[in-house]
């Protein structure tokens, strides 16, 4: 695969919870390096966009590339051990288990700490989130939302992640702490890390992004460089709250 093609590919998928479709006819594309939005209200059909991607869902139609390959029909576990990492809506930890426990089960895939590649993504992940490394020993669940957001988008970085696809990153946060979420994922984007942001809070997402697909009513109604989007009267008036002139 060179530099050039998709690392992702999501081609025409559509995505079903027995008789109801969630999502239909909904394409993306991620590049390597990129940072790639997904915006749009709850409900739009974002994060079924993004369980029928990693695996977490098996999409009814369409297909899902990833660096080449067809992995459509691959569970996501499978999908992980290739690098296509999601830090799941509501965070998704082990409560009762340490915040050492948690990063080491992200790099169970890999063989856990038994490498020394392993050893040094922890050190990564606690230099990036000092908090976590004052906190090593304490439940997950005891800590504040933002801590245990920092600890998901460690777990995820501890899989060694080729695309690391985030989730709602805001949900449930304060201002100050997605802010700091917000310049940590721009940061490692611009190490070389390419990531799909999943927010409804557009004007974070389109702040860093470099392209944005809007998803509403089930599948995706727009797309294009996020700083176009941003200037787009229409979006900014469904999502950043900013009405059209008359």
């Amino acid at each position: 695969m060179s530099t050039q093609d998709p690392l992702l590919s999501v081609e025409g998928i559509e995505v079903r919870y027995g008789a109801a479709t969630a999502l239909r006819e909904a394409s993306l594309l991620v590049r390597p390096g990129q940072l790639v939005a997904v915006i749009g209200n709850n409900g739009a059909g974002k994060t079924s966009l993004m369980r029928g991607l990693t695996g977490l869902v098996r999409p009814s139609a369409g297909r899902v590339m990833f660096k080449g390959a067809d992995t459509t029909r691959l569970a996501a576990h499978a999908k992980v051990a290739r690098g296509l990492v999601m830090v799941p809506e509501g965070r998704m930890l082990f409560p009762d288990q340490s915040v050492e426990d948690n990063l080491i089960l992200g790099a169970y895939v890999h063989g856990g700490l038994k490498r020394p590649e392993a050893k040094r993504n922890l050190e990564r992940a606690l230099s990036l989130f000092p908090r976590l490394r004052e906190r090593l020993q304490q439940p997950a669940g005891s800590m504040s939302g933002g801590e245990q957001q920092m600890l998901a988008i460690a777990r995820g970085l501890m899989t060694e992640p080729d695309l690391l696809v985030i989730d709602e990153l805001s949900l449930g946060l304060a201002p100050k702490i997605v802010e700091q979420l917000i310049g940590i994922l721009r940061d490692l984007n611009r190490q070389g890390l390419t990531i799909l942001l999943v927010e409804q809070l557009a004007s974070y997402a389109l702040a860093i992004a470099d392209y944005a697909y809007v998803v509403a009513h089930g599948h995706v109604e727009r797309e294009g460089p996020s700083a176009v989007l941003a200037k787009d009267p229409d979006v900014m008036e469904a999502f950043l709250g900013k009405k059209k002139a008359a």
